[in-house]
């Protein structure tokens, strides 16, 4: 008997009970504006980031959730604060005129997705469709025309401590039950694949990158999504780094870093993460970075170990 695994990053539709199923296992984590799973630690920015984020561990189905709750928040009692000086005086300010509007805050741009499957594309087994909220599985011994889709076309909307759908009314507190909340709207199929892409790969002009040092080490992250490990290709030199970073959905970047000082390119690494690109790069000699690339902008101010700055 088929069944749904509960497992957090995986919601796929299954029969064999021994089939190997990848998901987190720990709770998602929220911080700072930064999202996450605590099983592992790639930490992105956006709600689309954080979905594409890669199971972390390779386990076997089920149907029971055992995802640990999320720790509770400790709470820290501070000391009385003493009680301040009197303040001289200080005029009101007169206030507001109602006729002048605040300001209204610019619209969140919204993430455009393709209305249907390319009739084209081939259907994998078990393709989970790609609307938000759905998730249902993809069933060849049904006809498409009979499919019914109820997902979210809005946008997750969380704010103080609330979560839901920029769609619909509904708000929760909890993560769990916010992927729970049921979808508002309907379409005949569901949407496995998408739209084919068009022939031809992309090229990428630009990534971001941040980095720190420690004393023996600069640490290296350059952010680009889906990159396709099987192709990545970094080559350390002592002096230089040269990438060349397809992706899976048909981009490529290529670049030649520059160092701002040697290396030792035999104890450096690198790791290629859902979001973006790790690098380890050992310091030959112990000098202080104050860039990354010998031709980037030096303000005349050397970072500090272990602070993070931008390239």
């Amino acid at each position: 008997m088929a069944g749904k695994c509960v497992h957090k990053g995986c919601g796929k539709t299954f029969s064999d009970p021994e089939e190997a199923c990848v998901y987190h296992p720990g709770p998602p984590v929220f911080h700072e504006g930064q999202k996450g799973w605590k099983c592992c630690k790639p930490r992105v920015l956006t709600f689309e980031e954080f979905l594409e984020i890669p199971p972390c561990t390779t386990g076997k189905h089920s149907e029971i959730d055992d995802t640990p709750a999320p720790e509770p928040p400790k709470v820290v009692e501070e000391p009385p604060a003493p009680a301040p000086a009197p303040a001289p005086a200080i005029s009101e300010r007169p206030p507001v005129s109602p006729a002048i509007a605040p300001p209204t805050p610019p619209a969140k741009p919204q993430v455009e997705e393709p209305d249907s499957d390319d009739p084209e594309l081939e259907i994998p087994a078990n393709a989970t469709c790609r609307r938000r909220g759905c998730g249902k599985s993809y069933d060849g011994s049904i006809a498409r025309e009979e499919e019914k889709c109820v997902h979210h076309p809005g946008q997750p909307v969380f704010h103080e401590g609330s979560k839901g759908w920029s769609c619909c009314k509904r708000r929760v507190l909890e993560f769990d039950e916010f992927l729970k909340i049921p979808g508002c709207n309907e379409k005949t199929k569901h949407m496995f694949v998408g739209k084919a892409k068009p022939p031809g790969e992309e090229k990428v002009e630009s990534v971001r990158s941040d980095f720190y040092q420690t004393p023996s080490s600069v640490n290296v992250s350059l952010y680009l999504k889906k990159i396709d490990k099987e192709r990545a290709r970094v080559d350390l030199s002592a002096n230089t780094i040269t990438f060349d970073l397809p992706t899976s959905d048909n981009k490529r970047y290529q670049d030649t870093y520059n160092l701002f000082a040697p290396i030792d390119p035999e104890q450096s690494s690198f790791k290629v993460l859902g979001t973006k690109l790790d690098l380890t790069l050992v310091k030959a000699d112990g000098t202080s970075w104050p860039v990354l690339r010998s031709d980037d902008k030096w303000s005349g101010q050397r970072i500090q170990v272990g602070n993070a700055g931008r390239a």
